[in-house]
């Protein structure tokens, strides 16, 4: 019945906002709570009471796991992180009972955060169908999360990219009654990103120019977009990453393949009337555009 709970320790590399690029809507919505971990009196004296949890909703990869851990560097608290499928068992009522001993390391170590990544695998809505393992846990979470006060120090953090199938008794106000959504990153936050991960190898880069080219990437994909373009320019034997390199690994890091390189007549036709199609297009209308071949 322990739970598979890791504890963030202190010879463990502490992660900050100044870690973590872009999302700049999503840490400002942050702030609060860390401010609450940092000086829980200035809330108290006031009678005000801090949400007891926060749940960030966005797509894979935009970074949300990373934003939760640096809640905690930033209010230099402990911090427990945990998978939701970790709280799945095939025996009946070790689920509950790891919910039961997470909370109680908490309040341990209160003030503190306590992360749940991928909520869903355990906070499915309950159809009253059945009563089997998923649902006594998710009966036991909901039932720590009314049973401690805000002022108990305790903030659970939650991440997910499927709160449309999670039980509406998560989200009443008294549990996860704060929702941060993390988007996609803007071109300006793609630059951040990618300035972050660039700065990592010898390069003969433009940021800009790599965030024009790379739009609906997150952050994940723009770290892989980096790596691949390194390997590459080893593989060539190439002193530095330049914005060939980057042109070379789009595809494979967008859609799993490299870039054609041999094409038939027909394909060649339709690219060229597309390209020439997006040239017109953003002349007319004065935009700029990439490279287009």
């Amino acid at each position: 019945g322990k739970s598979k709970v890791s504890p963030l320790t202190e010879n463990r590399q502490k992660t900050t906002f100044k870690d973590v690029a872009g999302i700049d809507e999503s840490k400002q919505e942050l702030e609060e709570i860390i401010d609450f971990l940092k000086e829980p009196k200035k809330f108290t004296k006031l009678g005000g009471k801090i949400p007891k949890g926060a749940i960030l909703i966005g797509a894979p990869g935009t970074g949300k796991t990373l934003l939760a851990r640096a809640i905690a560097g930033e209010a230099e608290v402990p911090f427990f992180s945990i998978g939701g499928s970790d709280f799945v068992e095939m025996f009946v009522g070790v689920g509950a009972a790891r919910v039961r001993d997470l909370f109680i390391q908490g309040k341990k170590n209160a003030p503190c955060i306590i992360v749940i990544d991928e909520i869903d695998a355990v906070g499915k809505k309950r159809d009253g169908q059945r009563n089997d393992e998923r649902e006594a846990t998710l009966n036991q979470l909901l039932t720590e999360m009314d049973g401690f006060e805000s002022q108990s120090g305790i903030i659970v953090v939650a991440a997910t990219n499927k709160i449309d199938v999670l039980d509406s008794a998560l989200l009443r106000a008294g549990r996860f009654d704060r929702r941060v959504f993390v988007e996609l990153p803007t071109k300006r936050e793609r630059a951040a990103i990618l300035e972050k991960y660039r700065d990592k190898v010898p390069h003969d880069l433009d940021v800009m120019t790599v965030a024009n080219m790379t739009v609906g990437f997150n952050g994940a994909s723009l770290a892989a977009l980096v790596n691949e373009a390194a390997l590459l320019a080893l593989r060539q034997n190439d002193f530095q990453v330049n914005i060939e390199h980057f042109h070379q690994v789009k595809d494979k890091v967008m859609f799993g393949k490299k870039k054609l390189q041999m094409l038939s007549d027909k394909q060649k036709e339709y690219r060229v009337t597309y390209q020439a199609a997006k040239a017109i297009t953003a002349t007319y209308f004065d935009l700029p555009f990439e490279k287009l071949m």
